[in-house]
């Protein structure tokens, strides 16, 4: 058994490439194979959010506190809550994060295929990010 203890790990500022606005990395983790599990918790400031995405074998997301928004490509953009528990299945593009006012911490969840957990694209823009109708 291998035990991480908290605190053992720094922070680290989550990526401008990948996200906008201020956004916190805790605690990431890749195991070993035969394993293909990777994850993190993740803490997004008032208007931060990852850029457009997608994950081959798809991603589970554990909010633990605050208020956030999620979207699909092409469906609406819906509110998520800490206890909620999102699945977003592989190939799907999807952008996750805070509301434009409130903070939200997840625990993001995905496995590696061919050695890959995620494929990053464009940026959500501020007009995709505010709209409640369909976007990307």
């Amino acid at each position: 058994m291998e035990i991480t203890r908290n605190g053992t790990q720094p922070s680290m500022k989550g990526p401008a490439e990948w996200f906008t606005g201020d956004v916190r990395i805790d605690s990431p983790f890749q195991r070993s194979e035969p394993s293909r599990l990777t994850g993190a918790i993740v803490t997004f400031e008032p208007g931060a959010r990852t850029a457009w995405h997608t994950h081959p074998l798809g991603q589970t997301l554990i909010v633990t506190s605050g208020t956030g928004w999620t979207q699909c490509a092409g469906e609406p953009r819906i509110e998520i809550h800490a206890g909620d528990v999102i699945w977003c299945p592989p190939g799907h593009k999807h952008w996750h994060g805070a509301t434009a006012t409130t903070a939200m911490t997840h625990i993001a969840i995905q496995e590696v295929l061919d050695g890959k957990n995620v494929t990053w694209m464009e940026k959500v823009t501020d007009e995709e990010y505010l709209a409640n109708g369909k976007a990307g």
